[in-house]
């Protein structure tokens, strides 16, 4: 009982010391940079060559919980933004499904009648 006591004691010391300094700092946490061929070169490579530093415009936009955790991982796996994220995608997708083109273009055409 009487060790117990002494290393409660000893514990509570330690606690009321001011820190010295001693151990190691934690590292800063950054993005992990993940080699673009170990992932998918093509894509990832040009989700990293595609810049977005002029564009303006602001949409808000709703995700589900599941795809903000996935996108915000995707920030920390290859430390590509999610804002570059989001705008190559919905540009990937009107460039790889013309039928949307097309039902804008429908729409714009009968508006104007």
């Amino acid at each position: 009982m009487e060790n117990m006591r002494s290393l409660a004691d000893q514990i509570r010391e330690e606690l009321v010391k001011p820190d010295t300094g001693k151990g190691k700092p934690k590292p800063a946490r950054s993005p992990l940079k993940v080699k673009p061929e170990q992932v998918r070169p093509d894509i990832l490579a040009e989700i990293l060559a595609y810049d977005n530093s002029d564009d303006k415009s602001m949409v808000h936009v709703r995700f589900d919980e599941r795809t903000v955790r996935t996108m915000n991982t995707f920030k920390l796996a290859t430390g590509v933004d999610v804002t570059r994220l989001v705008s190559f995608s919905v540009r990937r997708l009107f460039e790889t499904c013309p039928e949307l083109k097309t039902i804008i273009k429908q729409f714009i055409q009968n508006s104007d009648l």
